[in-house]
């Protein structure tokens, strides 16, 4: 299996912890790669570092925006 190098990684959303981890969860299951930084800070000590981001690689940036954009206008709706 390839490894991903998300040395070049594009954040994608800033949120609270639990909202990163619903990004994460839709992005993985549409086969988007992505990890989240600062999540241990965020869980542990959430009032030093109440939000997280969710990374991606650069190659993944434009069909993870779109996803997650068509994800909150369906919530809106």
């Amino acid at each position: 299996m390839k490894e991903e190098d998300f040395s070049k990684s594009i954040e994608v959303f800033s949120g609270s912890p639990w909202e990163a981890e619903i990004i994460k969860g839709l992005l993985e299951s549409n086969n988007i790669l992505c990890v989240i930084k600062d999540g241990i800070m965020g869980t542990l000590a959430p009032y030093i570092a109440p939000s997280v981001s969710v990374l991606v690689t650069e190659e993944q940036y434009e069909a993870a925006t779109e996803l997650i954009k068509s994800r909150a206008e369906k919530d809106n709706d």
